[in-house]
Order: structure tokens, then C-alpha cells, then sequence
């Protein structure tokens, strides 16, 4: 398990060719160009055609944050309109984690109203908190944890094993049931807090947040590991270039994931 995009997916698991096949699957490779993985013999997923995606998907995300992040800057009213489209990004996101080849069109509208939401969410920490430029740390974070899990997985010193993916599922639900637990706490105590439980308890000096934002870098340390070894399978196994939005998504839902989490042990960090 990896980004929740990739965990349903059949096609980025093990090659399909191990299974047991049928005579026309067999004649469909049989008839396959040599040395042709899986069923696909053209337009094929790539690692250019998957990076390429990524990259147009975090640039359009980019521009869209630039315009939150003036927008909101300039009027509180506009928070409103970007914590609704926040909303809207996440069901978007869902959607297409649910679809099994979601279209440009669904990811693009998704890295469109994610990154507005997260440029608006940006300037309203930086205000909050006082700390300018907290924006371009976690950005700048977020950019040096992808490329050194990248090394690491392609150098061959870290790989997804079943032991990451049981640490990744006890940690995503141990993860998940805390932020149940601070979302109601935040509505139903007096506490007015802009980040709940983080900020309010500390262990040893240090604020909850700050512990909790580590572990959960960590678990999107594992989870972009993962992402990069379902990408290899798809690519082995020969998918259809299609594929390869569905696989740029995933890693846009990581980085998105990785960002906020920085972004908010900066605030915590400045206001201790």
C-alpha cells in the first residue's frame, strides 16, 4: 500500500504474465514485437511519458497556488471561496483514486483547485504564524525529500517491502484516527487553536504537531517509495500510456500530502 491512488490498482502490482492465462492472452503475446513486457505492443507507459505528466500537473498546481496565494493575500473573503475549493479538490480526488484510468481532464481539474487551496492555506499560515517565506521552505522541503527518496529507491538502497507497507498501513490508520480525533476536538472544545491538539499538548517541550508532522513526513517518505516501485511494475508490465496520468495523479496526492506537512512544522517551529 501506497498512495491510496496506486492500492487498488491491479496493474501495478506484479506482472501480470505470471498468472494463468487464456489461449488468446498467450496468442496476444505470442504476436507481441520481441521483447515486448505484458500485452501492450505500442503507446505504452513510459517513465518520460509518467514524469512528464507529473511535472505539467505540478506546474499548473504552481500557478493556480501563486493566484491563491495573491488572491487571499489581498482579501479574507477569498479564504472562503479556497477552503471550498479545497472541498471540491478533495472530492475530485477521490473520484479519480476510485476511477482505474482517470482522464487528463479529472487530474488536471484536481491539481487546479488543490493548488489554489494550498496557495490560500500558505498565506494564511505565513500571517497567522508571522513567518514569510514559510511557503518556499516547505516547497523547497518537499522538492529535496522527492529527489533523495528517488535516489534512494533507484540506487536500490531502499525498497518497497511488505515490511514498509505493514509499517505504512499501521501508521496511515494510526495517522488518520489522530486526525479524526483533533478535528473533533477543535469543534467541540474551547479551544481556538488553528491547529487543535498539535499545538495545544506538547511531549517534553515539543509541541504534539511538530512530533506527529514528523512521523507523518516519514509515512510519505514510504509512501512516495512506494509510488516509485508501482510506476516500475506498470512500466515492466507494459500498461497502456493512459496509465500514465493515473500514475502522475498518485504522486501529485504524495507531494500535496508532503508539502502541507512541512508547511505546518514551520508554523509550529516559528510559534514555539
Amino acid at each position: 500500500m501506497a498512495s491510496p491512488v496506486f492500492s487498488r490498482s491491479k496493474e501495478f502490482k506484479a506482472d501480470p504474465l505470471l498468472a494463468q492465462q487464456s489461449a488468446v492472452d498467450l496468442q496476444t503475446q505470442f504476436d507481441a514485437p520481441a521483447g515486448t513486457p505484458g500485452y501492450v505492443a505500442e503507446d505504452r507507459m513510459s517513465y518520460p511519458g509518467v514524469t512528464g505528466k507529473a511535472a505539467g500537473l505540478g506546474i499548473l498546481a504552481i500557478t493556480t497556488g501563486g493566484a491563491g496565494y495573491v488572491l487571499v493575500g489581498q482579501s479574507e473573503a477569498a479564504l472562503l471561496f479556497a477552503f471550498g475549493a479545497g472541498l471540491v479538490a478533495m472530492v475530485v480526488g477521490l473520484i479519480a483514486a476510485f476511477k482505474r484510468t482517470p482522464g487528463p481532464a479529472l487530474v488536471g481539474l484536481y491539481a487546479l483547485l488543490e493548488g489554489f487551496f494550498l496557495g490560500a492555506i500558505t498565506v494564511f499560515i505565513e500571517q497567522q504564524f508571522e513567518v514569510p517565506g514559510a511557503g518556499l521552505q516547505a516547497l523547497g522541503a518537499t522538492a529535496v525529500t522527492f529527489l533523495v527518496c528517488l535516489w534512494l529507491y533507484r540506487s536500490g538502497k531502499v525498497r518497497y517491502t511488505s515490511k514498509l507497507r505493514k509499517i505504512f498501513l499501521i501508521g496511515g490508520i494510526s495517522y488518520l484516527v489522530f486526525g479524526l480525533v483533533n478535528i473533533g476536538y477543535m469543534i467541540f472544545s474551547s479551544s481556538n487553536s488553528a491547529f487543535g491538539l498539535r499545538s495545544d499538548v506538547e511531549l517534553f517541550g515539543i509541541p504534539l504537531g511538530i512530533i506527529i508532522g514528523v512521523v507523518a513526513v516519514l509515512l510519505a517518505c514510504i509512501s512516495l517509495i512506494g509510488d516509485f516501485d508501482f510506476i516500475e511494475n506498470g512500466v515492466k508490465n507494459g500498461l497502456p500510456k493512459k496509465v500514465e496520468w493515473k500514475a502522475a495523479f498518485g504522486l501529485i496526492v504524495t507531494l500535496v500530502w508532503l508539502y502541507l506537512e512541512f508547511l505546518r512544522i514551520i508554523a509550529l517551529l516559528n510559534r514555539n
